[in-house]
């Protein structure tokens, strides 16, 4: 993986859990269409039917606090969401994103550049954010890191590690 490039949905602060799946749709909804059609409806209902594949989720601070439902990431793999971009994330959410394959990128600036449809471009080759507003840089991530992200998460990456051996 080196470039994602898609449309930004830009939400605010403490975007939680149960705004990105709904806590009620748990143990209910279990194939990967229903689930993908429930992302984000609470928050934004035009989401899960207008989302194109490539298309990157832009969250401010503390994205994805609340309980520990994979459900949250899954929901946004599902849709075919290229990245999420945040100023922070809550942790648990931050690993269930990447065991699941979804890239997440905490940067702060690219955050507060980033306007909600413009097109933005995640580089992991060069470690950069681009949007309308310029390009930010962030962190590198870890070899095993991109490695899950591009298996399309952890179990994944697993087996190929397993095959390999």
């Amino acid at each position: 993986m080196q470039t994602i490039r898609g449309r930004a949905w830009v939400y605010g602060d403490n975007i939680n859990t149960d705004v990105i799946f709904p806590g009620k749709y748990t143990y209910t909804v279990t194939e990967r269409t229903e689930i993908a059609q429930h992302a984000l409806e609470d928050l934004d209902p035009s989401f899960a039917a207008n989302v194109r594949p490539g298309d990157v989720v832009v969250g401010g601070r503390n994205f994805g606090c609340g309980s520990s439902r994979e459900q949250a990431a899954t929901c946004l793999v599902y849709n075919g969401v290229g990245a999420v971009i945040a100023a922070s994330f809550s942790r648990i959410f931050y690993r269930n994103a990447l065991n699941n394959g979804l890239l997440a990128i905490a940067c702060p600036a690219a955050v507060e550049a980033i306007q909600a449809g413009e097109e933005v471009t995640v580089d992991t080759g060069r470690h950069v954010i681009a949007c309308a507003a310029g390009e930010f840089p962030f962190p590198p991530l870890s070899a095993s890191v991109m490695g899950i992200v591009e298996a399309g998460g952890l179990v994944e990456y697993v087996k190929r590690k397993l095959a390999t051996a």
